[in-house]
């Protein structure tokens, strides 16, 4: 069974809500769109990999170091590593942090985001201060004057955890479906998303914690007990901070309070990946260019030769990656959008065909103002 059609006039993309409801992908099938989707993905994963280690590094090493100068180095600073890091030769981390602090300034009502924020974190993440400075009187001191200081650190240490442990798992994912590609076994943006979501799906329980060691002993700042999972804990507020609310990028807008070009509400922020314009990219101050610039050192030689063939060839390389980046999105968002549905996409209940027809739709409305229409309708 399914529900009789929505009326163009009901909701401006009725079609992409059918769509959903049959089990497609939001992004349009055909012309180059999946080749752009599995390259760009494929060179995501490698990237997420390499993002995922340091900030599981800086979880461990670092936590609440008052100047971490080294922390990208991974506890080994070589003269070779410092002079590519100096002349910027090398994967932008700044570019995961930018993800981290997002994460933590937007924050989330998911159990994870209330913890951090509870009584029982900051008596945790105490006696891991506590234990961090044993040595150091003067930290001691200051943290006895101004508890709140490194426990905010702490906090910020938390996500560093959380967010590698994420991109740990997304970027097996990514990798896993460019290897089924490359086998013949994807032909479709449909396919990528099932792909996607299969991954979620297996990882959707796995635990997320923060187990610290500190002179041989651990700390549990998050221990596994709280029960935290991938995919609502990690994943969800992932989601939410980088797809869709993300932050304003320095030189697009104005931060001058009179100038009301920013929201005073985070909730009505729609600068995420979802719906940023790809044309800022390569400028100063936007950080998706510290991304782009770090894919496209790990392009597949199909995906290469595509942008290479276009009118610009690759003067524009980090814009067409952004482009194909959004693409990729969309189908890891339906992913996300049939993950989350309220019923079985295969259900035949009147009843639970209603409630994901009106989940669905609720979904397409937040997206109207991103670039699904682009994406959606083009090939």
């Amino acid at each position: 069974m399914v529900l009789s059609p929505i009326s163009p006039s009901a909701h401006p993309h009725a079609e992409l809500v059918h769509r959903l409801e049959r089990g497609q992908a939001l992004l349009a099938e055909g012309g180059t769109n999946l080749m752009e989707v599995i390259g760009v993905l494929k060179s995501y994963g490698i990237v997420l990999g390499e993002y995922s280690r340091v900030l599981k590094d800086i979880a461990a090493r670092q936590f609440v170091s008052p100047f971490p100068v080294f922390k990208f180095f991974e506890g080994s600073v070589k003269p070779a590593q410092l002079w590519r890091h100096i002349i910027h030769d090398r994967i932008n981390f700044e570019y995961a942090e930018y993800c981290m602090k997002s994460m933590l300034w937007h924050g989330s009502e998911t159990d994870f985001g209330k913890y951090v924020d509870s009584d029982e974190f900051a008596a945790n993440a105490d006696r891991a201060i506590r234990a961090w400075f044993r040595s150091n009187p003067l930290m001691r001191a200051i943290h006895a004057i101004a508890p709140e200081m490194f426990l905010e650190q702490a906090r910020q240490q938390a996500y560093y955890r959380n967010l590698g442990q994420f991109w740990t798992v997304m970027s097996d994912i990514f990798l896993k479906l460019s290897d089924e590609y490359d086998a013949g076994e994807i032909s479709s943006a449909t396919q990528v998303s099932e792909f996607v979501l299969a991954g979620l799906q297996d990882a959707a329980a796995d635990p997320i914690y923060y187990t610290l060691s500190i002179r041989g002993e651990d700390y549990d700042l998050v221990p596994k007990s709280k029960g935290f999972g991938f995919l609502m804990d990690a994943g969800v507020p992932y989601v939410e901070a980088i797809f869709f609310r993300g932050t304003p990028f320095l030189g697009t807008v104005s931060y001058n309070a009179q100038a009301f070009q920013i929201s005073s509400n985070p909730g009505e922020f729609a600068y995420g990946a979802l719906y940023a314009d790809p044309l800022p990219v390569g400028g100063a101050g936007i950080p998706p260019t510290q991304l782009m610039q770090d894919m496209a050192r790990h392009l597949p030689n199909y995906l290469s030769e595509l942008y290479d063939g276009g009118t610009r060839g690759r003067g524009d390389l980090l814009i067409k990656i952004c482009e194909s980046f959004q693409k990729s999105m969309f189908c890891v968002t339906t992913a996300a959008i049939w993950g989350l549905a309220p019923n079985p996409l295969t259900t035949d209940d009147p009843q639970q065909l209603a409630e994901n027809r009106e989940y669905f739709e609720g979904w397409l409305t937040r997206l109207t103002e991103s670039r699904v229409s682009r994406v959606g309708y083009t090939v």
